[in-house]
């Protein structure tokens, strides 16, 4: 959808709403959209990102998008789909610019670390000191359970090209993801999945892991449990739901 008609776009889907969640999604688009970065990141990239799931045949804006993060690669897939019923397909590869820390969950606050683990976009802020960025809901369940003392937080998915713990992309990449995933989240995914490995855990990644880390038998345990889940999505192109155990593990 070229970027002239989103407004018109966004004023139609959000009236569908109850008041209360119409008051809401108004002001929050109205945030949005009030922002000049926000606005400049549209005007260059919807029509381009319009392109590119009408390619990959997937609707746009789209209804439901999700992000998987593998650390040691610095790489990022969106993946969309229609419905809760389909398939997740493809749409492109983001590069991430650079990761502290070592592979391995994060677990106290000021250990430079990149979290692992299941998560979701829970903010958009317009006006960050990194360009644009996306806020994840870290601490998780998962992490306040395992975690050692404070566990910090504030963790994006940001620009800026530089990181001690988030998710950093050029100005030129948050701009595309941020229009992308902000559309997802006006045309009413509320939720939008970022799930963050540590590298594709196929047979020959876990032994990379277990080469790399062999003395850290609490890390291999937290990879064999995400496991689990990235094989169910390597297998149908659909995510499990996020579970835990009464000691944070993840279980399926």
């Amino acid at each position: 959808m070229p970027h002239k008609f989103l407004l018109t776009f966004l004023f139609i889907a959000l009236s569908q709403y109850c008041p209360g969640q119409q008051d809401y999604a108004l002001s929050f688009r109205n945030t949005q959209l009030a922002s000049k970065r926000v606005i400049d990141a549209i005007k260059k990239y919807d029509d381009s990102a319009s392109h590119e799931f009408k390619r990959k045949n997937s609707p746009y804006p789209p209804k439901d998008i999700f992000l998987r993060v593998f650390k040691l690669q610095n790489e990022m897939e969106l993946w969309a789909r229609n419905n809760e019923n389909n398939e997740y397909k493809f749409i492109k590869l983001f590069r991430v610019c650079a990761i502290s820390g070592s592979l391995g969950p994060k677990r106290t606050q000021g250990d430079r670390q990149v979290p692992e683990g299941f998560y979701f976009i829970e903010d958009f802020n317009p006006q960050s000191d990194y360009y644009l960025s996306m806020q994840l809901n870290y601490p998780n369940y998962s992490d306040s359970m395992q975690g050692k003392g404070k566990l910090g937080g504030d963790i994006f998915i940001h620009g800026g090209c530089v990181t001690i713990g988030c998710l950093p992309m050029t100005d030129e990449g948050i701009k595309e993801l941020y229009t992308i995933c902000l559309n997802a989240r006006l045309n009413g995914q509320e939720y939008i999945p970022v799930h963050v490995f540590p590298t594709r855990l196929t047979n020959s990644g876990m032994a990379y892991l277990k080469h790399e880390y062999p003395k850290d038998p609490a890390r291999q345990q937290f990879w064999t449990e995400m496991k689990s889940s990235f094989d169910y999505f390597e297998k149908t192109h659909k995510l499990l739901p996020v579970m835990y155990g009464m000691d944070g593990k993840y279980v399926y």
